[in-house]
């Protein structure tokens, strides 16, 4: 009897329905960083911060039907690496691959110490128990991807479900405690503040690119892509601006110095000593549910790239459709323990590990949309929202300054990986039918 390895493929294969692919894609982007990013964004805009979330919201149209429109045609765990490889070539995407592979465990440790800190200050405790309940979230998100998709999808299903509640009712609660007043003076420090604001908010809105690697294991991707894109789409939208136009209105100044604002919105809201209790719940289930979505398509793309020879060849075991990249996963466990460990012992701030990811998201995602811009049809829509989409994510990109170096790093790194190995850049094989993954 044939292995899974050798099986014919076919889309018994694939796991992911629409709910489970809605979970993972919505849990992937609404990350810990809306936890902190609110008042991080107001010291740098004051309320005029408002606008940088929307401006990304709206950006998130052109570059999440990118991204759809890509994995419905080009089905596979490489996902914007492999888009990349179409459009530019086999360096090109190993690169984007690296980029995105190896800063997912600096986006990880900040995710994990930020859920971990969130959930220690609930329960009146010391940083050491922020540290243990960070590491339960690494290793929740391991333990449930090593079982599989199925089991990682229903976890991720309950948690945002649970999620999404929590946050309509921490919006519900607070908001009638508006001040218009808190608007004004609405653009204290000008407009390349809200510019600066928004590099750093897009920590938490990354993570479209996350589920394109699980684009090959959805049951129909042509069909299943754009629903669960434009469900992802309108869920992010109303919670991300519900939850920073609450933010400003209901705290005003306090914003900018809160550790913990969405603790003091519940408090505002007459949640009084539950606020803490309720705010550590949030901040789990958003960690956790941001860490199983990035471990999962993280895990996939790591097999990927060794299966094209852009790591090493150990790691591609687990690379097809409906199996487990245990390896690439383990090592991706691994590379996030030691981030927090070293972060741990040099005081890193936390502002500059979300920067670093950021950097190099930022820089996968213009990437992906330039590959857009050539890959998708002459004309259409989707085609100039993809190139309009770089520019501007180019622009904000130039504004994350000295992190930068990062994914030039990653970049020379590979390079140096390519030499020392002296591997070719090959053609990535087939592993669904022309006719049936709407081949470009």
């Amino acid at each position: 009897m044939p292995s899974s390895e050798d099986r014919t493929y076919d889309s018994a294969d694939r796991r992911i329905g629409v709910p489970h692919g809605v979970a993972l894609y919505v849990g992937a982007i609404l990350g810990a960083g809306v936890l902190t990013l609110p008042a991080q964004a107001a010291r740098l805009a004051g309320p005029a911060s408002i606008l940088a979330w929307l401006a990304l919201v709206l950006l998130c149209i052109p570059v999440a039907a990118t991204f759809a429109a890509l994995g419905a045609r080009e089905p596979d765990s490489g996902g914007i690496a492999t888009f990349v490889t179409r459009a530019f070539g086999g360096n090109a995407g190993a690169v984007v691959g690296w980029w995105f592979y190896f800063a997912l465990p600096l986006g990880a440790a900040a995710v994990a110490y930020v859920g971990g800190q969130y959930v220690a200050h609930a329960l009146s405790a010391g940083p050491g128990v922020g540290y243990l309940v960070g590491a339960i979230i690494v290793l929740t998100g391991l333990a449930t991807n090593a079982a599989g998709l199925q089991v990682s999808g229903r976890v991720q299903l309950a948690l945002i479900g649970l999620l999404g509640l929590l946050l309509l009712v921490t919006i519900a609660v607070a908001l009638p405690y508006s001040e218009p007043a808190n608007l004004t003076p609405f653009l204290p420090n000008g407009w390349v503040s809200v510019v600066r604001a928004a590099g750093v908010l897009f920590f938490t809105f990354a993570g479209w690119e996350a589920v394109t690697h699980l684009s090959a294991e959805f049951t129909d991707p042509r069909r299943d892509l754009p629903r669960i894109t434009v469900a992802t789409l309108i869920t992010v939208g109303v919670l991300y601006l519900g939850l920073a136009t609450t933010c400003v209105l209901v705290l005003g100044t306090r914003l900018p110095t809160s550790s913990t604002p969405i603790t003091v919105l519940l408090e505002t809201g007459g949640m009084g000593g539950a606020a803490r209790m309720l705010t550590g719940v949030l901040a789990f289930l958003l960690t956790a549910g941001v860490m199983n979505a990035y471990l999962a398509g993280g895990a996939r793309l790591g097999a990927a790239l060794a299966r094209d020879g852009s790591l090493p060849h150990w790691l591609a075991e687990g690379n097809r459709p409906g199996s487990t990249p245990r390896r690439s996963l383990a090592l991706l466990g691994a590379a996030t323990t030691a981030v927090a460990i070293v972060a741990l012992a040099a005081r890193a701030d936390l502002g500059d590990l979300m920067l670093a990811a950021s950097a190099c998201f930022m820089a996968v995602y213009v990437a992906g949309l330039c590959a857009g811009a050539r890959l998708l049809p002459a004309g259409s829509a989707v085609r100039a929202g993809a190139g309009t989409a770089a520019v501007v994510m180019a622009i904000v990109l130039a504004f994350t300054g000295w992190f930068l170096l990062l994914p030039i790093s990653l970049a020379l790194a590979f390079m140096s990986f390519r030499l020392l190995t002296r591997h070719t850049p090959r053609r990535r094989p087939e592993t669904v039918p022309p006719e049936r993954n709407g081949a470009l």
